[in-house]
């Protein structure tokens, strides 16, 4: 169907069309298909305030995630923190781009019914987060 972005701070993508066609081969790779899916990208602040309203949780975060799938079909909207991004990248050591990419690809995923709470499903989920960055590269 759609993915729209939207943007509360100063950042914007390079490529909406690029990153629309990444995460709908990431859905289509798990035998999914796309319904309606919002990137929200904004800064630390409107996102701790969301965490705090929504999940009671005062800390900051670089994502949070709100399914709306039905079935096969993945709706849902993707808070990220442009902010934590940043600082996580240079935690990192790695480039903004990739790790907003491995966090878009994490959103992605949560939707997708893979989960991160215990260490087991962490493992799982970064070595889904490195197999659905490869798709970012893929000619097509």
């Amino acid at each position: 169907m759609a993915i729209h972005y939207n943007y509360k701070t100063d950042f914007r993508l390079l490529s909406e069309f690029d990153y629309s066609d990444w995460v709908s081969r990431i859905v289509s790779s798990e035998g999914y298909v796309l319904g309606e899916l919002s990137f929200i990208f904004c800064g630390d602040n409107y996102l701790h305030e969301m965490n705090r309203t929504y999940l009671n949780h005062d800390t900051l975060t670089d994502i949070i995630t709100f399914d709306y799938s039905t079935g096969k079909t993945i709706s849902g909207d993707v808070f990220i923190s442009i902010e934590r991004v940043a600082d996580n990248a240079k935690g990192f050591d790695v480039r903004e781009e990739e790790e907003l990419r491995r966090v878009m690809a994490h959103g992605a995923l949560h939707l997708l019914g893979y989960n991160d709470k215990t260490e087991e499903e962490s493992l799982v989920m970064r070595a889904k987060e490195n197999e659905k960055m490869k798709l970012f590269h893929v000619e097509h």
